[in-house]
């Protein structure tokens, strides 16, 4: 089936992932650029696994951030920075993707860092069930580091300045200035994520591609199940 609305998109993805068979949970990766629409996928797909009794994981690349002052070590328009320098994936694997794959004991934390107070997050860990679903959203999801842990790699593939103009109506407050924030998007993110899609090839070692650059008509460019 190629789906051509955007619930016929979530629901072929839920019926896809339900498929997958492993004795653990399922690792599912929702990468993309900053933009491309990545939290709203998840958070939908949530209330498909819901309805089927599958017990959902919804966890973020934003609860593994690092120390702001880690974050900008290379300086605050750095574009290696951001690539290199935002997040904890040492973390990232150690504390979920980890303990919900082969032969981990399914006790994980879904965030450790919490990026607005610049502080870690005190929680203790959850039990998850085998058959649980995580349905993680994020940039960079597809490092060399992270990749091999993920069950489901799906890239979602919006042009740059589509994604600009979503955040620049999403991230723009009464007290921002537009101009500084398309500065710092044109100098540090968008060349640090095109650094990634050059080193990484996320768009080529995906499981799924989706087109959503309109995201009420999404668009499958490649859909095809994971081995086993």
């Amino acid at each position: 089936m190629i789906p051509s609305s955007r619930d016929q998109l979530l629901q072929h993805l839920a019926d896809l992932i339900t498929r997958i068979e492993r004795p653990h949970p399922i690792r599912v990766a929702i990468d993309g650029v900053d933009g491309a629409g990545k939290t709203m996928l998840a958070d939908e797909l949530v209330r498909h696994f819901e309805h089927r009794g599958r017990h959902v994981i919804r966890a973020s690349i934003d609860g593994f951030h690092r120390p702001r002052a880690e974050r900008y070590r290379r300086g605050s328009d750095s574009p290696e920075g951001f690539y290199h320098g935002s997040f904890d994936h040492a973390a990232l694997r150690a504390d979920l993707l980890e303990p919900c794959g082969p032969g981990g004991l399914r006790r994980y934390r879904h965030a450790v860092f919490d990026w607005r107070a610049d502080a870690p997050v005190d929680a203790p860990p959850d039990e998850a069930p085998a058959d649980a679903v995580l349905l993680f959203d994020g940039i960079f999801c597809q490092r060399p580091e992270l990749i091999d842990h993920w069950d489901l790699r799906i890239f979602l593939d919006v042009p740059f300045e589509e994604t600009w103009r979503r955040m620049a109506v999403r991230d723009l407050t009464p007290t921002s200035s537009l101009e500084e924030m398309e500065r710092r998007f044109r100098t540090r993110y968008a060349p640090g994520q095109q650094l990634y899609l050059a080193t990484a090839q996320p768009r080529e070692r995906a499981h799924i591609v989706i087109d959503n650059t309109d995201p009420c008509h999404p668009l499958m460019i490649r859909d095809h199940d994971p081995e086993p």
